[in-house]
């Protein structure tokens, strides 16, 4: 209890600081953070419960359900299959990328691919132990790939788009919502029967991805009745991923991480490259301008994006649908990706050594 109460109370004191200065998902890479240090220090919990984990799992699938909206989807019209296409681009370039990546000698190609999937960065660290790969190299690099877009972001907007900041970022704001009570006892009911359903159809990462179907279908029917996620169970939620990866560190995952990093940095920014080329492909078929075809395409940083494209007077709403179907598409792809590149290594008879000895990961059909 002392080791879960230092654990919380440090997490707690670095992510106030760092959600001050704008720091993306800043629970969660506070929480990884923290339980890298501690697990170093051997004042870290030894693990996250798995109940703990699902759970989370299961509040982000929600969180993440709860941004599809009708209205934005309706708002691609005619566009909605270059818009689709342009995201199918971007999951090829990510496993291209990955594959890559997993060439290196301390990552295996399974791990490769996850930590460098596109989008839905923290779905995928809850999961990537689950699909069988090591969710501290995908906790790592994902969140190094968030980073550096999101720091990267309004440098690019000003010097290559030269844009101007025509108006005050706000998000938008929610007036019907379901009073925090009502919507806990909601999310209780969708993570049971998410998560519940998703086994028995044998769903790769049905913690998060049952709950995120179901509020997608209620959200898309209108049937949501104003489900709100409420802040603080947003940051526990996060916290909990980080520490389910930052308790497990090593020393030699550490050093084995470390050789990969400048490999996974390479590839980051040939991947944010190439998304810019496909930003300019979807502006030149869809008639978009060139700055909001390269916020619709960015790989990641969605609520950067969000706040860019209102400062610079850009068609929101047909960026965040466009952002949404990528997030949608790489979260759904990246298990059944996972499940077919696991098959075919055995088919192959291929046994890659992991990047470091870690614990045994759940079976996804468990």
């Amino acid at each position: 209890m002392l080791r879960w109460a230092l654990l919380a109370a440090v997490t707690v004191a670095v992510t106030v600081p760092l959600t001050l200065v704008g720091v993306p998902s800043a629970a969660l890479f506070a929480a990884l953070l923290v339980g890298i240090v501690l697990a170093m220090t051997s004042l870290a919990p030894k693990a996250v419960p798995r109940t703990a984990g699902l759970a989370a799992q299961g509040v982000l699938g929600i969180y993440i359900g709860t941004m599809v909206h009708r209205d934005a989807i309706d708002a691609l019209g005619p566009d909605w299959a270059i818009v689709l296409g342009v995201a199918v681009a971007t999951l090829a370039l990510s496993i291209v990328a990955g594959a890559l990546l997993g060439l290196h000698r301390d990552v295996t190609p399974l791990t490769g691919a996850l930590a460098l999937v596109a989008g839905g960065a923290s779905g995928l660290v809850a999961i990537a132990r689950e699909l069988g790969g090591d969710d501290r190299v995908v906790a790592v690099v994902q969140y190094l790939r968030v980073a550096l877009i999101t720091a990267s972001m309004p440098l690019v907007v000003t010097f290559v788009y030269h844009a101007e900041k025509t108006a005050d970022a706000a998000p938008p704001a929610q007036t019907d919502a379901l009073p925090w009570y009502l919507s806990i006892g909601l999310m209780a009911v969708i993570v049971l029967v998410g998560a519940t359903v998703g086994r028995l159809v044998r769903l790769p990462g049905a913690g998060l991805l049952g709950p995120m179907a179901i509020t997608i279908a209620l959200e898309l029917t209108g049937t949501s009745l104003g489900l709100a996620v409420p802040l603080v169970l947003v940051q526990v939620g996060y916290a909990v991923i980080g520490w389910q990866a930052g308790v497990s560190f090593t020393r030699e995952s550490i050093r084995s991480i470390g050789r990969a990093l400048p490999a996974a940095l390479g590839l980051i920014v040939f991947l944010n490259v190439a998304c810019a080329g496909l930003g300019v492909l979807l502006a030149h078929v869809s008639g978009i301008s060139l700055l909001e075809g390269y916020l619709s395409t960015s790989p990641g940083g969605i609520y950067a994006v969000l706040a860019t494209a209102v400062e610079t007077g850009s068609n929101v709403t047909f960026i965040v649908a466009a952002q949404v179907v990528r997030v949608l598409l790489m979260l759904f792809a990246a298990p059944l990706l996972a499940r077919g590149l696991v098959a075919a290594t055995r088919r192959l008879r291929y046994s890659p050594a992991t990047t470091s000895e870690s614990r045994e990961p759940i079976r996804v059909a468990d």
